[in-house]
């Protein structure tokens, strides 16, 4: 296209505070020239006249057309440079001979000025222009709202233990880096001290605060809570996840996807139409006899009218608002092309773990087998003990005691068990937390009730020799899962899982979500070949995985989306990450995608439809019953440009 959207800040004046004052400065102009012109004056009923009238319109009317035109003459002279004539050509040629012919009459040439139709021309198109680039200025405003959660400066820990603030472009790995309550972090980062809730809602999506605890990753631009952190930096500056994520939205709306390549395609096309048509329209009309005027106001409106302004909006509109919102909602769209051809999915492959499950440890039930405990009592005791422990199930249990607000007991004489279990002294009683194998060993009896299918672990709580109760542990599923998988299948999409884990898991896994098919105990490798086969069957393949492990078939897969939280989303591979690594947002990132091509596809219709329907009314068709001028063609193309804009901006309802 001969001048896209995303080429305006190349013209001058191209920026919303640009057209507005030009718009308003403009229409001061134009009120006068509207009073003195006599086409005007005869429609209202009035008259208005006074020795140097029409040089007083003259006047007016060239600081206007110098004034209030000069975008789209600078726009015009930049597209005739680059050899690809397109809306602002047409905008400037349609002025140019407005004002041309004008002039022609104020100096001479029989016939009547059309002053007030160059200016309310160039009034109504500044208009559109100050709308459209509003309307663009908001799409974009979520980036601006990331790039300015970034901290001007980080309170840096020296090596004495004293604080000195530096820049944050100061900040490297490794730096150990104080975070105050309240206040924005600087930098990617693991807590080495304190514990605080992070607002991380803006980064990811995510509505409730995040408790970090010791070992935790923070995210730059996320905010503190109320206490006090410190973190030791692992990526800073360019290389954070806050900039990746603003360098993606960025590389993405600006990279073209086929459906915009193919609205630039329409757009140069309706340029050259557009002016052949105006061509033929003024050798027509003259060769019928109709005066020059005539002819002339023929060929200004079919240029006005055939301006592919709505065109050139469509598309790049769609695609600023729908990375923006998807952006603002832990959707990261690296590959435009990817995201819309993910609408033709008909196959789903999921990692297991960390993808349909969470990935860690969980309490699936806390159970006594003692009248002399409750189950509250069970987890108390375990997570007391567990809590200096850095296992992954004891982990588990400490973050499930802290769920249930369970107040954590003092332990001493703590001791761990090689390869059976921890004990430690709880009030003075001797507690342990065992594996089933310990007691097996100590030929105690396992409680029927805890007898564990193959996904779970199974640990056990002895208070001095007595059993006490269990605690039954999973890589639990994803609460959403369920839904999601069900969804999928009901929109028509087999769901399949390929996992490292063994069978009995992963049936496991299948029989609770009803998937399709599973592939269990498969290497990297062999997720390639999972994918290969589907497609060799015929299917639109979409991939999730965690982007490390998964890159292979990340990479093969028609469409890869990687899921991670935190500084794992920077997966190399994938055309699309998803934040949150919930099940639920890639189906709403699917069905987002369709929303968003069947919006580029609307907004297509809208602005084609609307050219070639009246084109061939201005052009003098239907003379003498139906007539359109320069101004009310004018008119019509901005309200085509509105309603692109206005149809884009329905966009938001669909990412719900």
């Amino acid at each position: 296209m001969g001048s896209s959207h995303g080429d305006h800040d190349k013209h001058a004046g191209h920026s919303v505070e640009g057209f507005r004052q030009k718009f308003w400065l403009s229409l001061a102009l134009t009120v006068p020239i509207l009073l003195l012109s006599d086409m005007i004056q005869h429609l209202l009923g009035f008259h208005l006249d006074f020795p140097g009238r029409k040089w007083v319109l003259f006047a007016l009317s060239s600081l206007l057309f110098a004034y209030g035109n000069q975008p789209f003459l600078v726009g015009a002279i930049t597209e005739l440079r680059h050899r690809a004539p397109g809306m602002m050509t047409l905008i400037a040629l349609a002025t140019t001979v407005a004002f041309v012919y004008s002039v022609a009459v104020t100096f001479g040439l029989p016939g009547m000025d059309f002053y007030w139709e160059l200016a309310t021309l160039i009034v109504v198109m500044l208009l559109g222009h100050w709308i459209e680039m509003k309307t663009i200025s908001g799409a974009s405003r979520a980036l601006e709202m990331l790039v300015s959660l970034m901290p001007a400066e980080a309170h840096i820990v020296q090596d004495d233990g004293s604080v000195q603030d530096h820049p944050v472009q100061h900040l490297q790995p490794g730096n150990v880096v104080l975070i105050k309550a309240n206040e924005k972090i600087p930098a990617d980062g693991e807590v080495v001290e304190g514990e605080s809730s992070v607002n991380e809602s803006m980064l990811t999506g995510e509505s409730q605060p995040v408790i970090k605890t010791i070992g935790a990753k923070v995210i730059a631009g996320a905010v503190n809570g109320n206490s006090t952190l410190k973190i030791r930096v692992t990526s800073a500056g360019q290389d954070s996840y806050l900039q990746k994520v603003v360098r993606m939205v960025q590389e993405a709306q600006s990279g073209k996807s086929k459906t915009q390549n193919l609205a630039d395609r329409a757009a140069q096309w309706l340029t050259f139409v557009a002016i052949g048509a105006g061509v033929l329209t003024l050798g027509y009309w003259l060769w019928a006899g109709q005066t020059t005027a005539f002819a002339l106001e023929r060929m200004v409106t079919v240029m006005v009218i055939a301006c592919p302004h709505a065109l050139g909006l469509a598309i790049p509109l769609v695609v600023a608002i729908s990375t923006a919102l998807s952006a603002q909602h832990g959707l990261l769209i690296r590959n435009r092309t990817a995201f819309e051809n993910a609408r033709n999915v008909t196959a789903i492959i999921f990692d297991k773990t960390g993808t349909l499950t969470e990935g860690a440890f969980g309490v699936n039930r806390t159970a006594s087998v003692s009248p002399e405990y409750k189950d509250t009592d069970v987890l108390q005791f375990a997570a007391s003990l567990e809590q200096n422990s850095e296992h992954p199930i004891a982990q588990g249990i400490i973050r499930y005691a802290k769920e249930e607000r369970v107040f954590l007991l003092e332990v001493i004489e703590f001791q761990s068990l090689t390869a059976q279990g921890i004990q430690g002294k709880i009030n003075n009683k001797e507690v342990m937390v065992v594996s089933p194998n310990y007691l097996k060993s100590k030929g105690i009896a396992l409680p029927k009730a805890a007898q564990s299918n193959a996904a779970e672990t199974v640990v056990f709580v002895l208070v001095g020799s007595q059993l006490a109760g269990f605690i039954a542990l999973s890589d639990r599923l994803r609460k959403t899962s369920a839904a999601a998988v069900a969804a999928f299948q009901k929109d028509g999409v087999k769901v399949i899982m390929a996992t490292g884990d063994n069978k009995q898991v992963a049936d496991s896994v299948q029989r609770e979500l009803k998937l399709d098919e599973v592939f269990a105990e498969v290497l990297p490798h062999q997720k390639v070949e999972v994918v290969e086969s589907l497609q060799a069957k015929g299917e639109f393949v979409v991939m999730t995985g965690d982007g490390v492990n998964d890159a292979p078939a990340l990479a093969k897969a028609d469409v890869g989306i990687a899921v991670g939280s935190g500084t794992d989303v920077a997966a190399e591979t994938a055309d699309i990450i998803l934040v949150n690594s919930d099940p639920q947002d890639i189906l709403r990132l699917i069905r987002f995608g369709k929303a968003t091509y069947r919006k580029m596809l609307q907004n297509l219709f809208w602005a084609t439809a609307y050219n070639l329907i009246a084109i061939p009314v201005a052009a003098g068709l239907f003379y003498p019953n139906l007539m359109i001028s320069p101004a009310f063609g004018a008119v019509l193309m901005s309200v085509s440009t509105i309603v692109v804009a206005l149809n884009a901006q329905l966009l938001k309802k669909d990412l719900v």
